[in-house]
C-alpha cells in the first residue's frame, strides 16, 4: 500500500519532473534529449543478460573507473551496461568507455518504466553504486529474480533520517536488496535499522581510495604544467556549485595582491559553465577558458571542460573541494589527494564523513569556513611550499592505507554473476 502510494505520488509529479527537465535544458540542450528512455522506452536493439551498474553522474562514474576497468578487462565474454541519470554522466561514460559498454539513461521510477527497462534488457545482475535507492526499481528486480549489489554503499545520517519518516517502505526495500558492500560498520548499522538483514551486510571500505594515476594523466598533467610555468602557485577549485563561486573568486582576488597565482575553477555542473564565465566577466577578472586553450597570463583559468580534473590536480599545488562552503555534502577528495597535494574544504562534508576526517587528522586536509579564511590557507600554503609538501604527502598516506575495496568489491560481484 505504501508503494503504490509512493508511485501515485510519482505519478502526479510527472509534469513537474519532466518540466524540470526541459527548464535544465535552457542551459544544457542534452536534457531535453533522450526523454523516452527516461520513461524506458529505447529505440534501439539492447544487449540482453548484461550486468548493469548504475551510476548517478560524473562523480560515481569516476569512483567506478576501477571496477569498470576491472570487470572488462577480467570478464570480458560478460556484458555490462552502465546506465546513469545526468547528460554530464552520459557524456563521460562515452569518453571513457566508449563503445566497450553500452550505456543508456536509467528510466524514472515510475512502475511500468522500470518494467520496460527490466524486460527490454533482460539484466543478469543490477550493481548500484551507493545510495540510489529507487524502490520501484529494486523491489520489481527481486520480483524478477534479479540479484540486486549496492556496492560503496553509504547512508549519512541526514539521508537516514529520510528513510526513517518512511519506514515500511524502507523495509521492503531493505528486503528487496540481495547484499550491501557498505563504507563501514557505521553505515551498514544504518542500513540494517532501516531493515537490512545482516547476512546481507559487508563491510568493504571505498573503492574510491583504489584510486590510480594513469600514465595518460601523468602525460596530460606535464603539457599543461609546461604552460603553467610562470605561475608561482596554481590552486584547483574543483566540483563548485552557486554561492561558492563567488567565496572562491574573492579568495583568489586576495591570495593575488601578493601571490603569482592561478586559480582553475572547475564547476560541477556543465551548465554552469556559462553562470560562471558571466560571473568573473561581472566582477572584472580577467580569465581563459580551457576549452578555448586561450591561457595567456590570465589570473583564473575556467575548466569549461569534462573530464579534466584529474589532470587539473596533477598541476596544482592544492586544491579546494567544492560543495563544502555550501550545505551540500562535499565532493570526493581522493582525486587530489592521489596527487598528493594538500586538500582544502569547507564545513559541509557529510557525504563523505568516513574519508574528510582521517585526512583532517593525519593533517592532510585543512577546513575553513569563509573566503577569508580559505585565502588565509592558500596564502599560507603558498608561502610554506615544505609545509604543503608534506601536508600532501599526509594526504596521499590515507589514500593508500585505505586501499583494497576494490578487490572485495569485485569479488562480490563475481560471486552474484555466477
Amino acid at each position: 500500500m505504501v508503494r503504490a502510494t509512493y508511485s501515485l505520488v510519482l505519478y502526479l509529479l510527472s509534469p513537474i519532473i519532466f518540466f524540470h527537465l526541459w527548464s535544465r535544458g535552457l542551459k544544457n540542450k542534452s536534457y531535453r534529449g533522450r526523454l523516452a528512455e527516461r520513461l524506458g522506452f529505447y529505440r534501439e536493439q539492447l544487449k540482453t543478460h548484461s550486468l548493469v551498474l548504475h551510476c548517478a553522474s560524473v562523480g560515481e562514474i569516476m569512483a567506478a573507473r576501477p571496477l569498470i576497468n576491472r570487470l572488462l578487462s577480467e570478464t570480458p565474454s560478460q556484458p555490462l551496461t552502465i546506465t546513469c541519470n545526468t547528460p554530464s554522466g552520459s557524456e563521460q561514460i562515452d569518453k571513457l568507455f566508449g563503445d566497450s559498454v553500452q550505456h543508456i539513461y536509467l528510466p524514472l521510477d515510475f512502475p511500468g518504466s522500470v518494467a520496460r527497462f527490466l524486460e527490454k534488457l533482460k539484466p543478469k545482475a543490477l550493481v548500484i553504486l551507493e545510495t540510489e535507492l529507487w524502490p520501484n526499481l529494486i523491489i520489481k528486480s527481486k520480483q524478477y529474480q534479479l540479484p540486486v549489489l549496492v556496492v560503496n554503499g553509504r547512508l549519512s545520517a541526514k539521508s537516514f533520517s529520510k528513510y526513517q519518516l518512511f519506514s515500511s517502505l524502507s523495509k521492503e526495500l531493505m528486503g528487496s536488496i540481495s547484499m550491501v558492500a557498505g563504507h563501514s560498520e557505521e553505515d551498514l548499522g544504518r542500513f540494517k535499522q532501516l531493515g537490512l538483514d545482516d547476512a546481507k551486510a559487508s563491510a568493504t571500505g571505498s573503492i574510491k581510495f583504489d584510486i590510480g594515476i594513469t600514465g595518460q594523466a601523468r602525460k596530460n598533467a606535464e603539457i599543461l604544467k609546461a604552460q603553467l610555468a610562470n605561475y608561482d602557485f596554481v590552486w584547483v577549485a574543483g566540483s563548485t556549485h552557486p554561492k561558492e563561486h563567488e567565496q572562491i573568486l574573492e579568495a583568489h582576488r586576495q591570495l593575488s595582491k601578493n601571490i603569482n597565482s592561478l586559480l582553475i575553477i572547475a564547476p560541477r555542473h556543465m551548465e554552469q559553465f556559462k553562470p560562471v564565465a558571466e560571473l568573473l566577466s561581472d566582477s572584472k577578472i580577467a580569465f581563459a577558458e580551457r576549452s578555448k586553450n586561450n591561457l595567456n597570463g590570465q589570473p583564473v583559468l575556467l575548466a569549461d571542460s569534462m573530464g579534466e580534473l584529474m589532470t587539473f590536480f596533477g598541476v596544482a599545488n592544492c586544491a579546494f573541494i567544492g560543495g563544502s562552503l555550501i550545505d551540500r555534502g562535499g565532493h570526493n577528495p581522493l582525486e587530489a589527494a592521489a596527487w598528493s597535494i594538500p586538500v582544502i574544504t569547507g564545513p559541509s562534508y557529510y557525504n563523505f564523513a568516513q574519508i574528510y576526517p582521517q585526512l583532517i587528522a593525519n593533517k592532510g586536509c585543512i577546513e575553513v569556513d569563509s573566503a577569508k579564511a580559505l585565502s588565509e590557507q592558500l596564502q599560507a600554503l603558498a608561502s610554506e611550499p615544505e609545509q604543503a609538501l608534506r601536508q600532501g604527502h599526509n594526504a596521499l598516506e590515507i589514500v593508500k592505507q585505505n586501499q583494497g575495496a576494490l578487490d572485495k568489491t569485485f569479488n562480490l560481484v563475481l560471486k552474484f554473476l555466477s
